[in-house]
C-alpha cells in the first residue's frame, strides 16, 4: 500500500512542496509514496511548480483506508474529515503541536524552524539521500516563502543554511531575486474574488472550544488592497457567520514595511484587543513587525480565549 504525503486544507507552497519532496524521499528509502493535496494550488505555488517542472500533486480529500504521512500541520481542523478512518504513519511539521492523536506508533519530525521543507531537508541528510535539482528548487522556494525571504521571526539559522545548500543543488545563483519574483506573483490580487483571497492561505483553529479562522495575504505593497479592503471585511463577516466561527481574522502583510494590517470579525472583539493590547478602529489594526501567524498571532490569541 502506498503512503499518501499530504498537507493541510487550503494548502500553501510549503504544504504542497513538502508533500512532493517527502514523497520522493520515501520512495527512495523503499516506502512507496504518492504526493497529494487537499485543496487548490495558489498562484505562488503554481509559479514554483512551473519554474521547476512539476505537476500539482493529486487532489484528494478522502483518505479512509489509506496510510497518511501528514506534512505542515498537526491540528485536526486542518486534516481530512475522515482522518479517523486513515492510518497516520508520520508527521513532519514546524508549527505548535496540535490535537491529532493516533492508535498506532508513528514517525514524527517536528522542529521549531521556519518551514516544513527545512525539516524534510534534514530527513534527506539523515537518510543519506541525494536531493535532485528540481526537488531542491521547490524546497528552496517553500523555505523562502514561509520565512518571507528570511524576514520572518520564525526564520532560523537552520533555514538559512538549508536555503544556501539547496540553492547550490538547484543552481539558483540569486535566491533573493527568486524570492521577490514569488512575492510579486503573490501580490497579484486584481480581479480575484474576495472569498478566494481570504481563503488563499487560511487555517481553522479550535481555541479553548471556540472556532477561529485566520487567513493571511503577504504582498510587497499593502496599497494594492485599498480598493477591496471594505469588500474583504464584509466577506470576512459573512464567512464567520457561514462557518459558525467566534472570530475570523485576515492578516494583510506588507513584507517591505514588515508589518500587518489585521481585519477582524468577531462575536466579541474585546478578546482580540486584549490579546494584543490594541484598540480596533473600524474592525482593523496595524501590527508593526507582525509577519508570522504562527509565532506572532496564535500564541497570543489562543490564551485570550481561556
Amino acid at each position: 500500500m502506498a503512503i499518501y504525503t499530504c498537507g493541510h486544507t487550503t494548502p500553501d507552497s510549503d504544504s504542497i512542496c513538502s508533500a512532493l519532496s517527502l514523497a520522493y524521499l520515501l520512495n527512495k528509502i523503499g516506502k512507496p509514496a504518492i504526493p497529494a493535496r487537499q485543496g487548490p494550488v495558489s498562484p505562488e505555488t503554481q509559479f514554483i511548480l512551473d519554474r521547476f517542472g512539476f505537476d500539482a500533486p493529486e487532489l484528494k480529500t478522502e483518505f479512509a483506508g489509506c496510510e497518511l504521512f501528514i506534512t505542515d500541520y498537526s491540528d485536526r481542523g486542518q486534516a481530512p474529515a475522515d482522518l479517523d478512518k486513515a492510518t497516520v504513519v508520520g508527521i513532519v511539521d514546524h508549527h505548535k503541536l496540535g490535537d491529532i492523536t493516533t492508535s498506532t506508533p508513528l514517525e514524527c519530525w517536528i522542529r521549531p524552524v521556519g518551514c516544513t521543507n527545512t525539516i524534510v531537508k534534514e530527513m534527506y541528510d539523515f537518510h543519506g539521500v541525494e536531493i535532485p535539482k528540481n526537488i531542491a528548487g521547490i524546497m528552496l522556494c517553500a523555505i523562502l516563502s514561509d520565512t518571507v525571504i528570511f524576514k520572518s521571526p520564525t526564520c532560523t539559522e537552520t533555514d538559512i543554511k538549508a536555503v544556501k545548500e539547496l540553492a547550490k543543488i538547484a543552481e539558483v545563483e540569486d535566491f533573493g531575486a527568486l524570492g521577490m519574483e514569488m512575492f510579486k506573483v503573490k501580490s497579484a490580487v486584481e480581479g480575484v474574488p474576495v472569498r478566494d483571497l481570504i481563503l488563499r492561505d487560511y487555517k481553522p483553529f479550535d481555541m479553548h472550544g471556540k472556532k477561529v479562522g485566520i487567513g493571511q495575504l503577504e504582498v510587497i505593497d499593502l496599497a494594492i488592497f485599498d480598493s477591496v479592503k471594505d469588500e474583504l471585511q464584509a466577506d470576512l463577516d459573512k464567512l464567520r457567520t457561514e462557518e459558525g466561527l467566534h472570530t475570523a481574522c485576515l492578516l494583510l502583510t506588507d513584507i517591505m514595511k514588515e508589518g500587518s494590517e489585521v481585519l477582524v470579525s468577531s462575536e466579541d472583539a474585546s478578546i482580540f484587543e486584549k490579546a494584543f493590547d490594541v484598540k480596533l478602529e473600524n474592525s482593523k489594526v496595524w501590527l508593526y513587525g507582525c509577519l508570522s501567524r504562527k509565532k506572532q498571532i496564535i500564541p497570543f490569541l489562543e490564551p485570550a480565549f481561556a
